[in-house]
């Protein structure tokens, strides 16, 4: 899904890894099956790629939120965040995960969120806030939390603060998808 070029090397093999990493490449290809997306650049300090890949597992794979929420959670802070790749990623693992065709677009189009549920439009407008406004007012935090409970919250809240640092990542180092990856208006 990569283009070509970022703006530091892009590691795909252990061979590439810096002296000493290699356990931590190891342990990235054990949980994703590949080096993709930020691991590439990321890689290139092997313990921060470990530390990142650990925490980006537990979200991914093993948090307790709804497979939808988590994934309209990744796709709000990619449209945040403007990231093209994350966005690419995570476009048609949100559709497979049961988003809704009109949520990806109010999301992708940054619209109104008067056309999508209760708990569609609680998670973006959430994240909105917390991009946008750098914090989440009373009344969305509360109704967050009656959703999902105060442990869904959480894992809500670090979801979007991991992609985040994902965004940033792949937005700093130039990291773009492939020909023919969905794309961002």
């Amino acid at each position: 899904m990569e283009g070509n070029t970022t703006r530091v090397p892009y590691i795909t093999e252990r061979e590439q890894v810096p002296e000493g990493g290699g356990e931590r490449y190891d342990d990235i290809m054990e949980s994703r099956g590949r080096i993709s997306g930020p691991f590439g650049v990321l890689l290139n300090s092997p313990e921060l790629a470990g530390r990142v890949g650990h925490l980006g597992a537990y979200v991914r794979f093993e948090s307790g939120l709804p497979d939808s929420v988590r994934e309209l959670a990744i796709l709000t802070t990619a449209r945040e965040f403007d990231c093209a790749y994350e966005w690419a990623a995570h476009e048609p693992i949100a559709r497979e995960a049961g988003v809704r065709e009109e949520a990806i677009e109010v999301v992708a189009e940054r619209d109104p969120l008067d056309d999508l549920t209760g708990t569609e439009a609680l998670v973006v407008r959430y994240g909105r806030h917390l991009f946008r406004d750098r914090a989440v007012p009373d009344d969305p935090f509360e109704e967050a939390k009656a959703e999902f409970g105060v442990e869904g919250v959480v894992e809500l809240t670090a979801t979007m603060g991991y992609y985040s640092t994902i965004a940033c990542v792949l937005n700093a180092f130039e990291v773009t998808p492939g020909e023919g990856s969905p794309k961002l208006p």
